[in-house]
């Protein structure tokens, strides 16, 4: 596993109590495993550990939902 999906998945872990490595599809919203205030410490953990920036305004629920949507936006602001 690459730093970057190993740390997307260790922030994960830290803010929902669950390990969803293992069903990277999994939507993290209707499965009631995120929400909104959860997407917000989500994001200031990805610009505190990874130095990724995505101001909340630009953030579209729809293109963070799964772990392996968010690994993948994560390597591209990278």
């Amino acid at each position: 596993m690459d730093d970057t999906k190993a740390t997307v998945l260790s922030i994960l872990a830290d803010l929902t109590g669950e390990d969803v490595s293992s069903n990277m599809d999994v939507n993290l919203f209707d499965e009631g495993i995120l929400d909104s205030m959860g997407s917000v410490q989500l994001l200031l953990e990805l610009q505190n550990q990874l130095g990724i920036e995505v101001p909340v305004s630009e953030f579209q629920r729809s293109e963070w939902d799964t772990p392996a949507k968010i690994v993948a936006k994560v390597e591209n602001l990278q």
